[in-house]
């Protein structure tokens, strides 16, 4: 086993999830993590049956490349393998797993092989008549032998020397266990001798029948060697087929044993990701039976946790570590997986056990150098440092720590550790990629809470530790007096400093829950401002539609030569124009739950009515009680049509031509549509309009504003004569 995997204390772990696999095999999976976490994902969505155990068929796809002949073992081996993949072609899979098994067409010619074993591994014999023929003598045979067995055994004068009443099975031959003297009741041959002295007897009425029947052992081992030899030739030729088959199934059986041991614990999977973002959200360590969840941001290049004895420190850094190496082989895990983001390392290394022993003959301090002069020469990798100052001086110690890991920094690694000292950390915590996170410590009731504050160091509490695991007060109040006045106010600091923290914490918790809040309320407005938008844009297209209607009749007024049809054609278009709109009076409306209502700018369901005032609950999840004569029925009113007089009046200097040169978009298209009016009015039916060439923006806009003209039935780029590109020729 990997040593990490018992540093991190995973062995538990790794033991109960072997047991899913059908057969042994390392964890990680080669090729593309992002596919096997997507087929994973799907697999989830299934119910299917687990395979059977499956012996390793490595070496049986060696052997009959050199034509070698498989056992009927392993032959059946290979047939629950192939009957297991055959098995997973009935099931409705997803797409991405359908895609999968539709890469496997199972040859035809491998059916004899699967009809020869019954779903138990037994030969079954109907596939051959003399197998058949043999298999039926043989077991005739062996009901003989038992009933024989069985009259010896209730032969009464023979009870006095059975020593049992079983029948054991002796080089292959049915015997009685029986005691010296026997051979006044029963006649046979003494087959072995048991370590009491006793003797395996096979009766001679039983001698006779295995005689009789040795004629067929032989044919049926030899008939079984046939077929084993003919299958063995048969696999042989679909070899290539067999090793796909084979990795399939390995590559399945990482997957369903993953999917199986995750369910059976209610764990969730987690992809990593090649960011930086390291964030762990409610992971429980699988080693503690009844562990706090943890939420811990570790994303900075150095994670340093300091604080009280026994708070949980070394579980907690186990814990990132195991985060990280579970997931890097998509491992199941007690995770909000997500809230959670954890990064890709190339490596993971722990510095977690004390190096000294009488064997290696090495100090504690120098088998710590000689673990971190590995780790220099490593890159991208997180590693894991538990008492980082551990074995010498804590001063020494901190300047030559800092150093190494602003080394391993340089290097792209992300480094974790724990110390009870404060020098390191206070001389890292000027780093902005560094985080401080202490272990807590309940005051109260004098023990640690095993939970975790970043951005503060925390204490070591090792006076209170020592009166909690029995040490006598006096001793620790003495130890007090000589750890001086100026160490303890220090401890104090430290302490208020994290006592600050919490409370920051908890305030900057209530602010983001508020602006949570008025983000939604924001999102809300966004919505009825958008539709409040597309509602005025219909009502403008209506009016638009109702004033070209209204000029239409104003042109054929213009046109008319008599002044009673001029009156005629006016009043037409008055009356095509949009009618006032009456006032609208505020009647009252009987609303009832479940009614869909209006709340200012919120819209809602009716929960329950009471009296004058509702209980409603808005989109954004809010419940508020209402009074009913605030609430309108959910419809948005279409604006007021603003009252219009339409006008008509003849311009004498209304001419065939415009000319727009040197003015802007909004000018000139103001000029073009009180020229066009004019025009229709004054009864043109084409007209020329000069916008020159320039940067062609002048023109773009004039074009795409007789596009959308109602009135305009084409135009064209002018004649060469005429203005060319820099003119158009309207026709009305």
């Amino acid at each position: 086993m990997n040593p990490l995997i018992d540093k991190l204390d995973l062995g538990g772990y790794f033991a109960s999830i072997e047991t899913f696999f059908a057969r042994s095999k390392p964890f990680f999976m080669e090729g593309d993590q992002n596919r096997h976490f997507e087929m994973i994902r799907q697999l989830d969505t299934l119910s299917f049956n687990p395979p059977k155990p499956i012996k390793e068929l490595q070496n049986s796809l060696n052997s009959i490349k050199k034509q070698g002949i498989l056992t009927l073992d392993i032959l059946y081996e290979w047939v629950k393998l192939i009957r297991y993949m055959r098995y997973l072609t009935t099931l409705s899979l997803p797409a991405k797993l359908q895609e999968w098994m539709d890469e496997i067409v199972f040859p035809a010619e491998l059916a004899p092989l699967e009809a020869f074993f019954h779903e138990d591994g037994t030969i079954n014999p109907n596939q051959d008549e003399t197998l058949m023929r043999v298999f039926a003598f043989l077991e005739r045979t062996h009901k003989e032998v038992k009933a024989s067995m069985q009259k010896h055994l209730d032969h009464t004068p023979l009870h006095a020397y059975l020593v049992d009443r079983q029948i054991h099975l002796v080089n292959d031959h049915e015997t009685l266990l029986l005691k010296a003297g026997f051979h006044h009741e029963l006649k046979g041959t003494i087959i072995s001798r048991s370590p009491a002295g006793f003797f395996y007897v096979q009766p001679q009425s039983v001698e006779k029948i295995q005689a009789q029947t040795e004629h067929y052992r032989q044919e049926k081992e030899a008939l079984l060697y046939d077929y084993a030899k003919k299958f063995s030739t048969l696999m042989g030729s679909w070899e290539r087929f067999l090793s796909f088959l084979n990795k399939r199934f390995d590559l399945f059986d990482h997957y369903q044993a993953r999917v199986l041991f995750a369910r059976s614990k209610n764990y969730e999977f987690i992809l990593p990701h090649k960011g930086s973002a390291f964030v762990v959200q409610s992971f429980a360590h699988p080693a503690i039976a009844h562990a706090k969840p943890v939420s811990i941001d570790a994303s900075q290049s150095v994670v340093m946790i300091t604080g009280v004895n026994a708070g949980g420190k070394t579980m907690l850094l186990k814990s990132l570590l195991s985060a990280v190496y579970l997931a890097k082989y998509l491992l199941p895990m007690k995770i909000d997986a997500h809230k959670s983001k954890i990064p890709t390392f190339k490596e993971v290394a722990a510095v977690i056990d004390d190096p000294q022993n009488v064997r290696n003959d090495i100090s504690t301090f120098a088998g710590r150098m000689v673990e971190f002069s590995k780790l220099l020469g490593q890159k991208e990798a997180l590693i894991g440092v538990d008492e980082i100052e551990l074995g010498t001086d804590s001063d020494e110690a901190a300047s030559l720590f800092k150093v190494l890991l602003e080394e391993l920094i340089a290097k792209g690694s992300k480094i974790i550790v724990t110390t009870h000292h404060k020098r390191l950390a206070a001389l890292m915590a000027n780093r902005d990629d560094v985080t401080l996170i202490a272990a807590l410590y309940d005051e109260v009731n004098r023990a640690p809470t095993y939970e975790f504050l970043q951005g503060s160091i925390g204490k070591s509490y090792a006076f209170e530790t020592a009166v909690r695991y029995g040490i006598h007060n006096t001793f620790v109040q003495r130890a007090i007096h000589e750890y001086g006045v100026d160490q303890a106010n220090l401890g104090e600091l430290i302490e208020r400093s994290s006592t600050l923290e919490r409370e920051l914490r908890l305030k900057h918790k209530a602010i983001d829950e508020k602006l949570s809040h008025i983000t939604k309320l924001e999102r809300i407005i966004e919505d009825e401002r958008e539709h409040l938008h597309r509602e005025l844009q219909g009502t403008k297209g209506e009016l638009g539609r109702a004033y070209t209607q209204a000029i239409g009749e104003a042109k054929l007024a213009a046109k008319a030569h008599r002044l009673k049809e001029v009156h005629q054609h006016m009043n037409q278009a008055h009356e095509n124009l949009p009618k006032k709109a009456p006032k609208t009076v505020k009647k009252s409306h009987t609303f009832s739950v479940g009614d869909s209502v209006r709340y200012l700018t919120n819209t809602g369901t009716i929960l329950t009515v009471e009296g004058k005032t509702a209980h409603v609950l808005f989109e954004s999840g809010m419940k508020m009680r209402v009074n009913l004569i605030d609430l309108l029925p959910c419809t948005v009113p279409k604006p007021k049509a603003p009252k219009v007089h339409v006008s008509h009046q003849i311009s004498n200097k209304a001419a065939l031509k415009l000319d727009l040169h040197g003015l802007r978009s909004d000018e000139a298209l103001e000029k073009l549509d009180s020229f066009l009016s004019d025009a229709l009015l004054q009864g043109w039916d084409e007209v020329i309009v000069f916008h020159g060439i320039g940067t062609g923006k002048l023109a773009y806009a004039v074009a795409n504003y007789l596009k959308a003209h109602p009135s305009v039935k084409k135009f064209q780029d002018a004649p060469p004569a005429q203005g060319g590109y820099g003119a158009k020729i309207v026709t009305l």
